[in-house]
């Protein structure tokens, strides 16, 4: 009986030590990936003040896979969070993932950012409706509102469909607070806030 209380012991702090292992790689990982996209937006920002204009056009704008693309700014969460093309699971450990084949702001689509309710989107049920989220990229900054959260079910694909027009999209896992894989997603979608 010692023997099996002893390795139940030892088996709980390897799982323990595995998790907290875990948990530092993907915290240092999106500090690494947020530092990368601020550099980004400020190469991009010198370039426009020396008027060696690198010219990034939204049209031009389509990052490879893993690249880092730009920041997702929470004002109400006071959040800054890196954005990383693409979902994989590799992506999404370094940040807020940029769905593929979705747009970018300002191509006129839809434009879809999923992250794990774990990590980057942790506090996402804070949000309410009339909340503002802004995508920072290297040819500008782009404001968006909450108009509308819904759950759905983690196999419904109905989301990510052609809009005919710019929206935000967020995914991500739900029940916030579930141990294991999710049954369903939470969804946000927020619209562009018109330039006054």
């Amino acid at each position: 009986m010692r023997i099996f209380s002893f390795l139940l012991i030892i088996t709980g702090i390897f799982f323990l030590a595995f998790g907290g292992y875990q948990w530092f790689a993907t915290e240092n990982a999106q500090k690494n990936s947020l530092v990368e996209a601020q550099e980004l937006l400020d190469a991009s920002a010198s370039s426009e003040d020396l008027s060696t204009s690198a010219d990034i056009k939204p049209d031009e704008f389509y990052p490879e896979t893993g690249e880092t693309a730009g920041i997702l700014h929470i004002p109400k969460l006071d959040s800054d969070l890196p954005i990383v093309e693409g979902t994989d699971e590799d992506e999404l450990e370094k940040g807020v993932g940029h769905y593929k084949g979705t747009a970018y702001p300002a191509q006129g689509e839809q434009i879809v950012l999923s992250g794990h309710r774990d990590t980057v989107f942790r506090r996402m049920g804070e949000l309410e409706l009339g909340d503002f989220l802004t995508v920072k990229l290297p040819y500008g900054d782009f404001s968006y509102e909450i108009v509308d959260t819904q759950i759905v079910d983690a196999d419904d694909r109905t989301i990510i469909k052609p809009q005919g027009k710019e929206v935000l999209t967020l995914t991500t896992c739900y029940p916030f607070n579930f141990v294991g894989s999710a049954p369903d997603r939470y969804i946000i979608t927020a619209i562009p806030v018109k330039a006054e």
